[in-house]
């Protein structure tokens, strides 16, 4: 994986935004493995290795399905396998 940018040198007040969306949503009540799959779609479209590996073992660790995660990038081809909340999340997140 290649070396990212520290975003809390290049832009903290960014980050110290960033941080206090992740806490809001983190205390939303939102079913983590909803917030969880929503965080590893938008790290398929940011193209984060880090963060997909990071996310990916994190929803397995939860009991979410390989079929799920492996379909998540062809999420709306995938027909009744994502729930109309998850489509939801997903359509929000795109």
């Amino acid at each position: 994986m290649s070396q990212r940018i520290d975003y809390t040198k290049v832009s903290p007040n960014g980050a110290k935004a960033l941080g206090g969306v992740y806490g809001y949503v983190s205390q939303s009540g939102l079913d983590v493995r909803l917030v969880d799959l929503v965080y590893l779609r938008v790290s398929q479209i940011n193209g984060c290795a880090y963060c997909l590996d990071m996310h990916t073992r994190d929803l397995i660790k939860k009991g979410v399905s390989i079929e799920k995660l492996a379909l998540l990038q062809a999420w709306r081809e995938a027909g009744a396998l994502f729930d109309a909340r998850e489509q939801a999340a997903l359509a929000w997140a795109e």
